[in-house]
Order: structure tokens, then sequence, then C-alpha cells
């Protein structure tokens, strides 16, 4: 009898120890996706801005592209189908105050006037940081985006240069909202290596801050339309710059921009 309640204790034992077991390692399972999901969840005091619906801020001209309706707009959206009025020119533009590759070439020096002081504060930032930004180009004229797409297609051909260059009345540039920068470890080109820089992630981190955002991410290649370009920096003002930074949004997808 004492055999039996002795192997009926120690089953117990084990029994219990076993569900203590499993049921921590369950709860820590549980803990860790709970974790994790609250990686996809909206935090409910968080701001969520209100974005102009694509649809509503464009006009279908033809198959191919839509007219924008709110050239003016800091969240104006532009892209591969849909375009600038014809003649369109921001009546804001100013030159910030800050290092360009070219500062004698006027017109790639300017940007909107808000751009402008928001991009001469980034750089400053970046400066107290130790980190050196220089200013490549800004604003682009319809006349200057077709010369230089047409380069584009004599070198490399219409496919390729599509994704690299923007046709005529569909670049940001045009817009004056658009900076590109890079850095002297970056040898002051355009390249996707400025990611790589200590200056480049500095930018990828620190834009949205002021209302800046990297307008073609490397993985949103297919819903942009362009490859990736963190040289590229389009201003939006926030709330909007820093909510498309936290949910890793492009300005299509924050929109509902259906192609």
């Amino acid at each position: 009898m004492k055999k039996i309640v002795f192997i009926s204790t120690a089953t117990a034992i084990i029994g219990i120890t076993s569900f203590a077991y499993f049921s921590s390692h369950s709860f820590m399972r549980n803990e860790v996706k709970a974790v994790d999901d609250q990686k996809h969840v909206k935090h409910s005091n968080e701001e969520i801005p209100s974005f102009p619906k694509a649809a509503h801020t464009a006009q279908k001209i033809d198959d191919t592209f839509s007219l924008v309706t709110n050239p003016d707009s800091p969240l104006v959206l532009v892209n591969k189908h849909r375009k600038l009025p014809d003649g369109h020119i921001p009546k804001d533009l100013i030159k910030p105050n800050v290092p360009f590759t070219s500062p004698k070439d006027k017109e790639k020096t300017l940007l909107r006037k808000n751009a402008a002081i928001a991009l001469e504060n980034m750089f400053q930032a970046a400066k107290e940081d130790g980190l050196e930004l220089i200013a490549v180009s800004g604003y682009r004229s319809y006349k200057r985006q077709q010369s230089l797409h047409n380069t584009y297609i004599k070198r490399q051909g219409k496919a390729e240069a599509e994704a690299v260059s923007a046709i005529p009345g569909t670049s940001e540039h045009q817009t004056g909202l658009a900076m590109d920068i890079s850095s002297k470890s970056a040898k002051y080109q355009l390249e996707p290596i400025f990611g790589d820089t200590k200056e480049g992630k500095w930018v990828a981190a620190h834009a949205h801050k002021f209302g800046f955002v990297i307008r073609y991410l490397e993985d949103k290649t297919d819903i942009t339309g362009y490859a990736y370009e963190p040289w590229h920096l389009r201003y939006v003002g926030n709330p909007y710059a820093t909510y498309l930074y936290k949910h890793h949004l492009t300005l299509e997808e924050a929109m509902d921009d259906k192609k």
C-alpha cells in the first residue's frame, strides 16, 4: 500500500512539475507573440494624420496619366502616372543656406520656403552630431527634366531610364519639395552607397524629425516604381513625415494610390 502511495505521489509531483514547465513555456511563447504582434498595432493615443486620398487629388486625363489638382500642397503626390499641371512653377522658391556641390547652378539650389528652412535645420543638426551633409540637386524645371530624361534614354534605353528618371511633368523635383543630398564619404555622388555611410544612416533615422522622408525606399520599389534612392529627400512636413517613417510607408500607401 505504501508503494502505491509513493508512486502516486511521485506521479503527482512529476505531473505538477510538467504542468508548471509547459505552462511557463506556453506563457513565454504567448508573451513573445504578444510583443511581436504589438509591433503591428497602432497605439490608441497615436496621432494619425489625415492624408488626402489620391483619388480625390487628381483628374484622369488618359489611360496613362492623371493630372494632380493640388500642386501647391506639401502633400502633393506625383509619380509615374500622376502629372503636375503644364508649366507649373512653385511661387515660393528660395535658396537654403546649406553647402551645395554646384552652388553656381542656381536652379538646382532652390526649394520651396518651408522645405528650405527644414533642410537648413536638418543640416545643422547633422553638423552638431559631427556629420557633414551636402546638397546636390533641388528644384528642376520641366524643361530641365526633359533634357535629363532624354539623356538617360540615350545612355540606358527607355525601360531602364524610367526606373531612375522621371518622365517630364512627373518629377518630384519640379514640385520644389525634393532635394538630393550626399556626403564626402559617398564621394558627393548620388548612389545607393550613400545609404551605407554614417551620414546616410543618420539621415534615414533623423530626416523625419524635420519633415522629410526618403521617398524611394529599398523594399518599396514595386510600389513607387523607382529604384532605391537613399539620397532623395521629399518634404511633406509633420506629423506626416514621422508617421510615414514610423510605419514604413510610402506616400502611395498612405494615400491609397491605385495604379
